[in-house]
């Protein structure tokens, strides 16, 4: 996972009002949980969007006040009319203390089945996992290629031996659907064979000569 540092300032005041000014002031107000003491503190609206508006997940270094920590994004708010974000909880990573996050997927590779037609579904843009900070990936990279029309991957079939997949291990991550007039490379190489052998003159039968 991708390691960013963020500054941030303490918070003096919790309150409503407080918050309020940080906001009109162009900053965030933020927590920091999940160690020995809870941290009250705001960051800069426009840095941490560039952390908030993408796909990727960080590991985030602060430096608080003097207190230094790392930490996870665990929680956005965001203002129901304009979008802007508008309050952010962070859980602190300690050494040694499983976490839980949700993690992207990633599709590489070209199915066979979206080749011949069939539509790709990706039912899960990202999955929550369990384990220690220091094993988790950038991305839950899915590698499709032998996928075929009618195939699926399920959770179970996912490969990341240091982390923990929370959801059901039937659960369907990304399959390829038929799609009207797709044919399977299976089917293809059926049919050309149906083909050839229609063509093929019968066993004993004499061949057609030129006029």
């Amino acid at each position: 996972m991708k390691t960013v540092s963020l500054s941030g300032s303490p918070r003096e005041n919790v309150g409503k009002k407080d918050a309020k000014g940080l906001r009109a002031a162009g900053r965030v107000p933020c927590v920091l949980y999940g160690g020995a003491e809870q941290t009250h503190f705001s960051v800069n609206l426009l840095e941490l969007s560039k952390y908030v508006y993408t796909a990727d997940v960080f590991q985030f270094k602060f430096d608080v006040g003097g207190k230094k920590a790392h930490a996870v994004m665990k929680d956005l708010q965001f203002d129901p009319v304009s979008d802007r974000i508008t309050h952010v909880d962070f859980m602190e990573v300690v050494d040694g203390k499983p976490l839980k996050i949700d993690l992207p997927v990633q599709v590489t590779g070209n199915a066979i089945g979206v080749r011949n037609g069939g539509r790709l579904n990706v039912n899960f843009r990202r999955l929550k996992v369990q384990g220690l900070a220091v094993d988790f990936p950038e991305a839950i990279i899915v590698d499709i290629t032998k996928l075929r029309i009618g195939m699926s991957l399920r959770v179970k079939d996912l490969s990341f031996p240091k982390i923990k997949f929370m959801h059901a291990e039937e659960a369907i991550v990304i399959a390829v659907k038929t799609a009207r007039g797709a044919m399977d490379a299976l089917d293809e190489a059926e049919e050309g064979e149906e083909t050839a052998a229609a063509a093929a003159p019968a066993e004993g039968a004499p061949a057609e000569t030129a006029a």
